[in-house]
């Protein structure tokens, strides 16, 4: 023990130790060193800790288990330099020292038990995985933490030092195994007894709550890392109720009993609501241990959401989650009563969190909340109960956020009303929720703690995202710019004092936008527009946070970045789903995104260029033909041509060439693809050709991100018309893709192999490069078709489609392929009938459509066959007939799949299919007749029932988006009738084949069918 007394002593003199002669010696000698090493500050280093684990181990050979004082001794010193100094013990070491403190256990007097139990708690922490043979002895069958841990144990000391020793046992260490299933059950029911067992009268509150927090410690490293999932509902429901009442531990005020288990199903509380009552003499450290105890059992609660699925633990909803209380009754204990009432704002804050993963995830089950209507019901329906929930988290959280002084817990509450309005239906609940929170929140923009600003804006960015347009929130962004600031006594003089300033920062701003065409808003901008702008542009206020050091900023000239990237991504949210109130301010917002894409930072200029984007895609969709804005409301062309033009002579062409960093490579590819093709045809040469250059460069990117970005986006300037009749454009974009397609890097493929991310990058490209692909032969012009120079690219881009349809590859990618060949088929052009590659595509095509696994996929490569318009396209009567034969049998196997989620596409598919069984039928010569006629013979019973159901289901949207009215489905199979009987006159004798009869019987079904239902 010298050695650890003093650190001059070399450790490695073991002769020097007799224990025989020096029994009592030794004794003074250990509590000695033991003193000393609590008093002296020693420089542990790893050096050293192989030197200490083999005195460690010297100190055990030379102490005999008989010598009591000795062992009690040498395990307090083992406890004390493992616990203080984190010494790491290797595994020969490891093995002895478990060894003798086992052996000591079983030995030694009880009053030994506990520091011998500290020992060993010291040892296993974080050895776990080394300590596999010890397992049948410490948790075997009368193991001796077992024994120890015992409900009936009177030594509580005793109790608790096994129950941490167990608890210690279950950490997990990444990449080592971990327990056995057999011992994961009995530690799991050991922490289940101590958590579910009562304080006794003898026991003192401190050492209680020490037993507590040790089980909590063991559920949760149970769980965590996803090593024990909960399955079993009576096993979640105890669990769930022992941490429903340890949460409430010690909580002044409250006394709650609490079921042995939760149901998923509504219980009544058994809420006591007298007050606790408090002894005098009670030390004020009990109250700190009883907190402790609460945060510990959040903190398992926590982990325990992680290991349960959304859909059991929504059944516990009730449980957790406060509810309207009825009238008379009082209000149940819930996650909200803690974050209330608990005078520890550290518990306060892990209440919230747990609220906050409670809530994550939780969009689908409070899809079903409504309280827009009045109802009058004998019962209440578990809808209603649902919204009346949802309203009293918002009223709680509401008052949570009035009450609370501590920042870090402020922080939460703000964060845990983001979640909330993330995943709340607004559009089916009584307005006004959302206006509550946004009046709330205004004046904490302005908070001194910079942690409050940035949740604060995250919370403004959650509502003008939720459900966008809500007209609830265009309502509240059309408030005055001053509403609501000053409840709080704390404004920000000068972000709200000049609705000016940030426009006279910004060069294009020198007009007012009102004066523009595009100009349709209010005198001043929305409230939280000129905030954003104001928080990313100007100059930081002195007036601000002190907490501010710990976010470096651009010299401390601009805002701390963590509040100008979360006022950057609010921007880009209100850009996206107001994009009408923020097309005022159109040019001014480019100069923002400008402004963003030239700063250092990546992470500023990344979120300028996702501005950039969503600016580009708001004009996109205002542009469209089908667009609800009316012409002279939207952004003219000619500021967009000046927007375009900002962009292209500002940092946008350097960040695509020079930047070092992918994402933000992909970002501004995405921003290029976004520009109206008005506008496009309107830029000077030489910026349409610089945007052609980049393109084609970025697609010959090493990084998949960028490459994939970059065949999107050349997929969607092949469309535009301007550069539809550039031959060379259209040559070297078909090229392009082509190399994309066929990736021949050998680094990205060995990337793409070990590293999934990668992979996926990679497999996007492919997605992107096929769908580019089909744009590019979709608009090939006869010119083009007719060049020697294009006929190979043709040719191969061709076979490229096909063998990806046919191939293995991803699901998205083979459907991309499918979309593809069907833009392929609309092309004039292209020799169809004729060409070679016609019956390769038509084969794989038909192969997809009867066995693919995926049915989205089937339905796409049903839709391919059905486009082309002419009967010479298909082909020769075989190649038309086999293209119906895997229709029929397509159509029988379109409830065939293995996979349930596949079911939901059944429908769609069997549209698809009898909508292109139909058109060919349309198209059919008499040649082709003897064949379908006898397929239908042979299968007609089975076809029926799903044409008279196609018949019947009217107005549903097919898979472009598009719905077919029941007049139009008649009409088509009307029209095939019509067409055919037209045929079938001119065949004379045995040649005649009366396939509209089939058609007719079924129509006549469905007229019967339908006249029977409406009388």
């Amino acid at each position: 023990f010298v050695p650890l007394c003093h650190p001059r002593v070399s450790p490695r003199e073991p002769q020097r130790f007799h224990p025989r002669p020096f029994s009592v010696s030794l004794v003074t000698l250990g509590s000695a060193a033991l003193c000393q090493s609590c008093r002296v500050q020693i420089r542990w280093d790893s050096a050293i800790f192989k030197d200490v684990c083999a005195v460690l181990v010297q100190g055990c050979q030379l102490v005999p288990l008989d010598q009591e004082h000795l062992v009690s001794k040498v395990c307090q010193l083992i406890h004390h330099l493992l616990n203080r100094y984190q010494v790491m013990v290797d595994e020969q070491n490891l093995n002895f020292l478990l060894s003798y403190c086992i052996s000591a256990l079983r030995q030694c007097s009880s009053w030994t038990h506990v520091e011998i139990l500290q020992a060993l708690a010291a040892l296993v922490y974080n050895n776990g995985p080394k300590c596999q043979k010890y397992l049948p002895d410490l948790l075997g069958k009368g193991g001796l933490l077992l024994q120890f841990s015992d409900p009936g144990q009177p030594d509580v000391e005793l109790r608790r030092a096994a129950v941490r020793s167990m608890a210690n046992l279950c950490l997990s260490v990444p990449g080592q195994p971990y327990l056995d299933e057999s011992y994961r059950s009995v530690c799991f029911q050991t922490f289940l007894g101590v958590l579910q067992s009562s304080k006794t009268p003898d026991v003192d509150d401190i050492t209680f709550c020490m037993l507590l927090q040790s089980a909590l410690k063991g559920v949760q490293s149970l769980l965590n890392g996803g090593k024990m999932k909960l399955m079993q509902t009576d096993q979640i429901g105890v669990l769930l109720a022992v941490l429903k009442k340890c949460m409430f531990h010690g909580l002044p005020g409250l006394s709650i009993e609490v079921p042995t288990a939760l149901y998923p199903a509504p219980l009544p509380q058994y809420d006591k609501r007298s007050p606790v009552k408090q002894e005098q003499s009670e030390p004020a450290t009990s109250k700190s241990y009883q907190a402790n105890v609460r945060q510990g059992a959040l903190a398992c609660f926590l982990s325990t959401i992680k290991s349960i699925e959304k859909r059991v633990l929504y059944g516990y909803w009730s449980a957790f989650v406060p509810d309207a209380p009825g009238i008379g009754s009082p209000q149940s204990v819930s996650l909200m009563t803690i974050a209330l009432k608990d005078p520890s704002p550290k518990t306060r804050a892990c209440a919230l969190q747990v609220l906050s993963a409670f809530l994550e995830g939780s969009k689908q089950f409070l899809s079903v909340a409504e309280d827009a209507n009045d109802h009058k019901r004998a019962f209440t329906p578990f809808s209603v109960t649902i919204a009346s929930s949802i309203r009293e988290l918002h009223r709680c959280l509401l008052l949570a956020l009035v009450a609370e002084s501590s920042s870090q817990t402020l922080t939460q509450i703000v964060k845990c009303l983001a979640n909330l309005v993330s995943n709340a239906p607004y559009s089916r609940l009584k307005p006004g929720l959302l206006t509550r929170v946004w009046n709330q929140i205004k004046p904490y923009i302005s908070h001194k703690d910079v942690n409050v600003r940035v949740s604060s804006l995250t919370l403004l960015g959650a509502i003008v995202s939720v459900q966008a347009p809500l007209p609830e929130v265009q309502l509240l962004l059309q408030q005055p710019s001053s509403s609501g600031l000053n409840s709080s006594g704390s404004t920000t003089p000068r972000r709200f004092s000049s609705c000016e300033q940030w426009r006279k920062a910004l060069p294009w701003a020198g007009a007012n936008p009102l004066d523009s065409p595009a100009g349709c808003g209010p005198a001043e901008p929305c409230w939280l527009l000129h905030l954003c702008v104001s928080i990313i542009v100007l100059p930081r206020e002195d007036s601000c946070s002190d907490s501010d050091a710990a976010f470096p900023s651009l010299g401390s000239v601009y805002e701390p970045c963590p509040l100008r990237l979360e006022a950057l991504q609010v921007l880009a949210l209100l850009v996206k789903g107001y994009f009408p109130m923020a097309q005022s301010y159109f040019l001014e917002l480019g100069e923002v995104a400008c402004r963003c894409m030239e700063e250092m930072d990546p992470s500023i200029q990344l979120h300028g260029a996702k501005l950039l984007e969503e600016l580009g895609t708001g004009v996109l969709q205002q542009h469209k033909p089908d667009s609800p804005t009316a012409p002279e409301q939207r952004v003219p062309v000619s500021m967009v041509v000046t927007f375009w033009t900002m962009m292209l002579n500002g940092p946008l062409p350097g960040t695509l060439q020079n930047s070092p960093h992918a994402t933000l490579q992909t970002s501004a590819c995405d921003a290029l693809s976004s520009i109206l093709p008005e506008a496009f045809s309107l830029l000077q040469g030489d910026q349409q050709i610089l945007c052609v250059t980049l393109l084609l460069g970025l697609n010959h990117s090493e990084n998949p991100l960028v490459k994939a970005a970059a065949a999107r986006a050349l997929g969607v300037y092949i469309l535009f018309p301007c550069l539809r009749q550039d031959v060379m454009f259209v040559a070297d974009t078909a090229n392009a893709i082509l190399n994309s397609l066929h990736d021949k890097s050998p680094n990205v493929r060995a990337k793409a192999v070990t590293h999934p991310a990668l992979g996926f990058c990679v497999l996007q490209v492919k997605s992107n490069a096929v769908r580019a692909l089909g744009n590019v032969l979709h608009f090939l012009q006869p010119c083009h078709v007719g060049n020697p120079r294009f006929r190979e690219a043709i040719e191969e881009s061709l076979q490229a489609l096909i063998a990806t349809v046919a191939s293995e590859a991803t699901m998205k990618v083979r459907w991309n392929a499918c979309y593809a060949l069907g833009n392929v088929f609309k092309n004039p052009a292209l020799p169809l009938g004729e060409a070679p590659w016609a019956r390769q595509a038509f084969s794989a095509l038909s192969s997809v459509v009867k066995s693919c696994k995926n049915f989205k996929v089937r339905i796409k490569s049903a839709m391919a066959l059905s486009i082309p318009s002419k009967r010479e396209c298909y082909g020769s009567t075989e190649q038309f007939c086999q293209i119906w034969s895997a229709l029929v049998v397509a159509l029988q196997r379109s409830e065939d799949t293995e996979d349930f989620l596949e079911f939901k596409y059944s429908s769609s598919l069997r549209t698809q299919i009898c909508q292109a069984l139909l058109h060919l039928l349309q198209l059919a010569r008499s040649t082709d007749l003897p064949l379908i006629g006898g397929s239908l013979r042979e299968h007609g019973e089975h076809i029926k029932p799903h044409v008279l159901q196609y018949l019947r289901c009217s107005g549903e949207e097919s898979e472009t988006g598009a719905h077919t009215d029941l007049g139009e489905r008649e009409r088509g199979v009307q029209g095939a009738i019509e067409h055919l009987s037209g045929i079938e006159r001119e065949l004379q004798g045995k040649a005649r084949v009366r396939v509209s009869l089939y058609l007719e019987d079924v129509l006549t079904d469905h007229t019967n069918a339908t006249e029977l239902t409406e009388a």
